[in-house]
Formats: C-alpha cells, structure tokens, sequence
C-alpha cells in the first residue's frame, strides 16, 4: 500500500514539478541557471515522499570549477530526484532529443538551455558537439553527462562513451566526476524509510595539453576513479547498516566512513 501511496505522489509530484518548471522557463527562456532551479523542484520533495537519506560530499571544488564537464554513474529513472539536490549553478544537461515530447517535463528540459542530441543522426549528434564546445568555452557554463549513454540498473558501472571527454578536451576544460553509492539494488520503496545513499565528487582532471588520442587513456583512468569511489561508498554504508549507523549524521560522526 504504501508503495502505491508513493508512486500516485511521485506522480502528482512530476506533474506539478514540470508545470512550475515549465513556467520558469518561459519567464526566463534558456537561462543556463534554470537547470539548477528546476532541478531542486524536482529532487527536494521527491526526497521527502521517497524517505530517501542522502550524503552528499561534493568538496570545494564542485561548485568553484567552472566551466567543466560534470560525468555522473547512471542508475535508474531516479537519479533526477537524486542528482537534483546537487546539480552547481549554470550547469546544463545532455538528454535524448526524444525527451523534448515527454509533457511538461521536456518543454522545460529545452526551455531551461539543457542541449538535445538525436542519436540516430550523426550530423546533428555532431553539430550538437559542436555547440557543447561553444557553450563551455564562451558562455561560463558547465554540461552534465551521463557518459555511460544508459541506465546500469544497479548493476556496475557500464563502458563510458567518448562524447564527454572529446567535448572536455575540445574546449580545454577540466572533467569532474560525480559518483553515486549503488541505491537501486538496496532502495525499497515499501517501507517508510526507503534507503539511504551517498553522493561524492572528485577532485577535478585536467585536459590541458590533450589531444582525441589521449581520450581512451582519460576515459580509463576516469572509469577507474569512479569505479573505486562507488565501491568505497557501497562498502562503507553495507558497514554502517550492520553496525545499527543508519543516517547521513551517524555517518558523518564515524571516522571510519570519511
């Protein structure tokens, strides 16, 4: 019962989020900060419905390195109410040109500047490259990417696709990754505390000097990273969960999870 509770709220909830969200990008056409605004209408009262504990450890740098190319893990459908607690400002985002006819919600993802690609089309994917470049050279802005182009389901961390880090060196920008603790295997929507999970941000990586022949070697090295970071974070919530340290402030007091 109380999982269908939550699904007929979440659903109320996306409705009334992509409306407002949808407003604010028609008084403020294209702004590269109404990602972030629209991001927390989405992300802070799905946690609320969803009892999900988040800790985010985002560090200094994440909202002081700009502009870059963000790249997050990809887990499910909700890592828009997730990752929306943290999205930095003037960051937009690379979606399916297929969202732009999802109700509400895809009017304002194209209302709020987030950049469209049609995958089925490499000119267009490649035009749409092209102005990623310019967005982070010339407008102060950063662009989020999922750079394993799908959803992992929980199930590790999927090959990364090239686009992220051609765009990153193409326009000499750092890349920050993003990492998100395994949520999906252990979320359990029926009872009133659903999980809990971390969010951590690595120090950024230069791609001053790099040219497409270094991109296998960054992809790489960035996988490795984050593979290892998740890891970490999985490993230190399954040992505070067994110990009875059930909440982001039991976690933050355990030395042994910093």
């Amino acid at each position: 019962m109380l999982f269908v509770i939550r699904m007929l709220l979440m659903g109320l909830h996306f409705v009334v989020a992509g409306v407002l969200g949808l407003l604010l990008g028609i008084c403020r056409p294209f702004n590269p900060d109404n990602s972030r605004l629209c991001a927390r209408l989405y992300a802070l009262p799905a946690m609320w419905i969803l009892r999900l504990r988040v800790e985010a450890e985002m560090g200094e740098h994440f909202n002081s390195t700009r502009p870059c190319v963000i790249i997050a893990n990809h887990q499910s459908n909700y890592d828009l109410f997730i990752l929306g607690n943290i999205v930095p400002p003037r960051t937009v985002c690379i979606g399916k040109k297929s969202l732009k006819w999802v109700p509400f919600f895809g009017q304002l993802f194209w209302l709020a500047g987030n950049i469209l690609i049609d995958r089925g089309n490499p000119l267009r994917a490649r035009r749409a490259i092209r102005q990623t470049t310019e967005t982070l050279q010339r407008k102060d802005t950063s662009i989020w990417v999922f750079p394993e182009g799908t959803r992992n389901l929980g199930e590790g961390l999927l090959p990364f696709k090239r686009g992220a880090f051609q765009m990153a060196i193409e326009a000499g920008v750092p890349i920050v990754p993003v990492c998100v603790s395994t949520y999906v295997r252990d979320m359990q929507l029926s009872i009133w505390n659903s999980g809990q999970l971390m969010i951590r941000s690595l120090p950024a990586i230069s791609t001053t000097g790099m040219t497409s022949s270094d991109i296998p070697e960054l992809i790489a090295l960035c996988h490795e990273q984050m593979q290892g970071c998740i890891e970490q974070m999985d490993s230190q919530l399954h040992a505070a969960t067994a110990s009875g340290q059930t909440t982001p402030e039991q976690l933050a007091q355990n030395p042994r999870t910093r």
